[in-house]
């Protein structure tokens, strides 16, 4: 484990401790999924939620508290944003990176924003509610392009993250073998993936590459992708198992 890492832990480890003196919910800023799940060596699973804006997005707050011992519940302090072009018709092709530049350019961190959406050089992305309103006023311009940036109450439908179903057969309901599969890779490859750190399962850090999926369960693979797994269907004549995924495109 690395300093910076170490740090985290610490940082989730007094703001989960501070939850439970003072019987309110307390907060990180924006994370990505490697940072998140660090969350898990610093408290207990009940007393962590994760959430970025919306359903499956990659960046998220932390939330420490357990609501079975606080007796209530909260949302987020999160906001969606959605920036657009004054003049489309003038608006130059704009890319996430654009944006995420525009909105660093402004001086804040990068913790202060979580997922970027982009199409037809529009962005929808979240925010930390403290930040909204000095985004909302200062993000004038993205690159040459003259931008309107206001709050929005959802993100539109089709400019989430989508899920194709897909039927695979597999040598094994081990996880390994389903990323072997999925992406194809040899089992070795597969397994390279846990050495190294990359895979999750519901946002926490898996290193066992045996491990059995439960049904509604989400992994990420870093650098090839997320899916979810949605349980076995049958046994084939050869002893393989066919499992139904979502993959999201």
């Amino acid at each position: 484990m690395n300093e910076h890492e170490q740090k985290n832990i610490n940082r989730y480890s007094e703001l989960a401790e501070r939850a439970r003196r003072s019987g309110v919910y307390t907060y990180t800023t924006f994370h990505s999924p490697e940072g998140a799940q660090l969350a898990y060596q610093a408290a207990a699973d009940a007393e962590i939620k994760l959430w970025g804006g919306a359903d499956n997005c990659e960046r998220v707050v932390i939330r420490f508290g357990d609501p079975g011992e606080l007796f209530y519940e909260e949302p987020f302090p999160i906001r969606i944003l959605c920036a657009e072009p004054k003049q489309v018709k003038y608006a130059e092709t704009l890319t996430h990176r654009d944006f995420l530049g525009a909105i660093l350019n402004l001086g804040i961190e990068r913790d202060v924003v979580g997922d970027i959406f982009v199409r037809d050089s529009t962005a929808y992305f979240f925010v930390l509610e403290e930040m909204a309103d000095f985004i909302c006023t200062g993000l004038n311009r993205v690159r040459h392009t003259a931008m309107r940036c206001k709050p929005a109450d959802t993100v539109p439908e089709d400019m989430l993250p989508k899920l194709k179903e897909e039927s695979v057969t597999v040598s094994s309901p081990r996880l390994d073998a389903i990323l072997a599969k999925v992406y194809h890779l040899s089992r070795g490859e597969a397994k390279a993936l846990f050495d190294a750190e990359k895979v999750t399962v519901n946002g926490r850090l898996c290193k066992n590459p045996e491990t059995v999926l439960k049904e509604g369960s989400k992994i990420s693979a870093r650098g090839y992708g997320k899916l979810e797994y949605r349980g076995e269907e049958y046994a084939t004549k050869k002893g393989r198992t066919a499992i139904t995924i979502w993959r999201y495109i």
